[in-house]
């Protein structure tokens, strides 16, 4: 598709809701905002922090690199992300991925949003293969159990296109936060003896990790996920894309074409 202008691209998330006012429940940001002050696992994505972060801390920080509500008397509702922001974070992930074709990195895409953020990610993996770089897989059919997130049991690593995700025990696409899948795939590399990838475009725990292990990344997350947020500000992450994660492939692909168009990577 025709790449769209940065004005283009922002009236079209704040059209479809991925940036400007969202779905994505004002209480339930709030509630994570909490969780992870409380350092609850399941919310820190693989993360450690050197500094720490409170309740207040947090929501003023994502009102900063996010764009929420910056009032804390704002508790249920509508809650909001700033499309500029988006824009700005799309921007930085286009340069870094002009760096990586230019260079010819080693890179590695993963995601824990397999049913809507798959082919966007597809697409990033084949325009950087295309360029020369090395899409990095590892750590197949690891695989973990969960009592937390959405529907607990069994997760495998499976790499689909070249991205990461996670599984069922049946095979089916299963939303993630967990590092536990990136750990492995690192883990995976370093005992086989080949070099860890140079970048890394992924979400939730696959970014989160791949940060913590000190891994060039750039994370995608929603106003209700945090801790990417935080560890862009404590110089963990690359960057951090903000926008709503729940929309459909073809709501993203005006962002794709953005940030493929930018990087000299189109075509």
């Amino acid at each position: 598709m025709k790449p769209p202008s940065r004005s283009e691209l922002i009236a079209h998330m704040v059209r479809t809701g991925i940036a400007g006012h969202v779905d994505t429940p004002r209480q339930g940001n709030l509630r994570h905002y909490r969780r992870l002050a409380e350092r609850d696992p399941y919310h820190m994505f693989g993360l450690t922090f050197a500094r720490t972060w409170s309740y207040a801390d947090i929501l003023a920080l994502m009102a900063k690199r996010c764009g929420v509500v910056a009032d804390p008397g704002h508790e249920s509702g509508v809650d909001t992300i700033d499309p500029d922001r988006t824009a700005d974070a799309l921007e930085a992930l286009a340069d870094r991925m002009a760096r990586a074709a230019r260079d010819r990195e080693r890179v590695m895409v993963a995601t824990g949003h397999p049913v809507n953020l798959h082919a966007t990610y597809r697409g990033f993996a084949r325009a950087l293969e295309r360029s020369g770089c090395p899409v990095v897989t590892a750590g197949e059919g690891f695989s973990y159990a969960t009592d937390t997130g959405h529907l607990p049991g069994e997760r495998v690593l499976v790499w689909r296109d070249g991205v990461g995700m996670v599984t069922d025990a049946e095979g089916e696409p299963r939303h993630s936060h967990h590092p536990f899948a990136m750990e492995a795939a690192l883990e995976d590399l370093r005992r086989r003896g080949e070099p860890w990838p140079q970048l890394v475009i992924a979400d939730h725990g696959f970014a989160g990790a791949a940060g913590e292990a000190g891994i060039s990344a750039v994370g995608f997350a929603d106003c209700n996920d945090p801790a990417l947020f935080l560890a862009e500000d404590e110089g963990k992450l690359h960057a951090t894309v903000p926008l709503d994660d729940g929309y459909s492939t073809e709501d993203y692909r005006p962002l794709s074409a953005y940030v493929l168009h930018r990087a000299g990577l189109a075509g």
